[in-house]
């Protein structure tokens, strides 16, 4: 595997900043794209084997109380890749393996340190009022899950290094086989085929684990091979060494705490919040977000392509380079979720309705579509500022700008989205499930405009993530 960046290269992107864009976005979008498609797909074969919406609730139940904690690694491990490409940039690519072996080990501290949640997770969801066949569901759902948080946590871990290093094929490919073998054991186990006894729930929760195995394992081995090992040093950091961890600490810590803010605020709004109308109104909540992360993860995708090129810029020294490329990424997402916005208005109902079977009780479906095509057309109105704050933040981390995006995050969230949420529920019940989204929506509108000021004050010029000491 030969290291992208020589003269020649360097001298191409330079010149070509859509094709630089699109050489990394593209392989990272296909992979976030693969996410959404094959959660989606969990969904639909769920709702197709069992037609009571409570197993949707359980599966979006159990799989947001497992990643709450667990987004804390996840956006921790996001500044792997700002950490390579900066040392990529400034001519020093060895020094990038340290920040892969660093996060691994606190995965695996992560991993143990959730294992309680077994005991725990039930309390949690009777707290709540789930029913009690709700409860049993949900927690098995979740059990799996969290036994199987290593894996989840290592994919996510080494594909990082791999867009920090300018080769996104390699998690894109790793991805793509994972998706498919995770659809290819849920259709298996939900179903009990090819002589497998019949799962459901506890199918689609193990076929995400098997199809996150495949994922780690493909980057994890070519990352150990001798060729990477001699030229870049992959091997030779992996006893546990604090400075790099305290490296990944110190900037990941506010992009980790950024991200699981988002998911308790998220997950409250539909599990909270949208369990107090009904389940057929909290699985409408949960089928409009599978509709919005098609609109949301390709963008994440971008948000990971600008994270690495505007980090090599940077460690080139080319700022006037780093800030072009940020709102090249920003307008493409833009273009791209405004797109969306559109459909989920245009077709509001006929995408819902993908989710109402012949079976399913006639009062449940209608009350289905009509809140969930509500719901998609609050999502509408924030796709384009969401794209802001997506693309800006990929943009401020490749810089190691971390802290500020977190507290604007974590103090608006918890202002508008359960602060108005509890508003929306107490004075406008009637709303139902719809009212505390529009608060979500306003979240968002106002986050965007927030991190867009962020992005123009230009505190993150004055950022280094490379080198011996690091500077942010």
């Amino acid at each position: 595997m030969t290291l992208p960046g020589g003269p020649e290269d360097q001298r191409l992107l330079l010149r070509h900043p859509l094709l630089d864009m699109l050489f990394i976005a593209a392989p990272s979008i296909v992979q976030m794209v693969s996410y959404s498609a094959m959660q989606f797909v969990d969904m639909l074969m769920v709702t197709e084997w069992g037609d009571d919406p409570i197993y949707v609730s359980a599966q979006g139940n159990g799989g947001f109380a497992v990643w709450i904690p667990l987004s804390l690694v996840f956006g921790m491990s996001g500044v792997v890749s700002s950490f390579v490409s900066q040392n990529l940039g400034a001519g020093s690519p060895r020094k990038g393996a340290r920040y892969v072996w660093a996060q691994w080990w606190i995965a695996v501290a992560a991993a143990l340190a959730v294992l309680p949640l077994v005991v725990v997770l039930p309390m949690i969801f009777k707290s709540m009022g789930h029913s009690e066949e709700l409860i049993e569901l949900e927690s098995q759902y979740a059990n799996i899950l969290i036994f199987g948080a290593i894996l989840t946590m290592g994919a996510r871990t080494v594909a990082q290094y791999f867009f920090g290093m300018h080769k996104p094929v390699v998690p894109m490919v790793a991805a793509l086989l994972g998706n498919v073998v995770n659809v290819v054991a849920n259709w298996v186990l939900i179903f009990g085929l090819l002589g497998f006894p019949e799962m459901g729930l506890i199918g689609a929760a193990l076929g995400t684990i098997i199809g996150s195995a495949v994922e780690m394992l493909i980057p994890a081995v070519l990352f150990l091979m001798p060729k990477l090992a001699r030229e870049y040093e992959t091997r030779k950091p992996w006893k546990p060494a604090w400075k790099p961890i305290k490296d990944i600490l110190r900037v990941g810590t506010p992009a980790g705490f950024m991200f699981v803010n988002e998911m308790v605020c998220f997950g409250y709004l539909l599990v909270g919040l949208g369990g107090r109308f009904g389940e057929a109104q909290q699985a409408a909540g949960f089928i409009a977000l599978r509709y919005m992360s098609l609109s949301f993860m390709p963008t994440v995708g971008l948000s990971i392509a600008i994270t690495a090129i505007v980090g090599r810029l940077i460690g080139m020294g080319r700022l006037d380079l780093a800030e072009k490329r940020a709102w090249l990424g920003m307008g493409l997402g833009i273009a791209y979720m405004g797109t969306c916005a559109t459909c989920f208005i245009v077709f509001r109902e006929q995408l819902m309705g993908l989710f109402v079977t012949e079976d399913m009780d006639p009062e449940s479906a209608a009350e289905l579509v009509r809140v969930g095509s509500m719901i998609l057309i609050a999502a509408a109105v924030f796709q384009m500022f969401d794209a802001i704050a997506v693309t800006v933040t990929g943009a401020l981390r490749g810089a190691g700008d971390t802290l500020v995006p977190s507290v604007l995050t974590i103090v608006l969230s918890w202002l508008l989205i359960v602060g108005g949420g509890h508003v929306a529920v107490e004075l406008k019940p009637e709303w139902g499930a719809l009212g505390p989204w529009i608060f979500a929506s306003a979240y968002i509108v106002v986050l965007g405009l927030c991190l867009l000021v962020r992005f123009k004050l230009g505190a993150w010029k004055r950022m280094k993530l490379s080198g011996d000491e690091i500077e942010v």
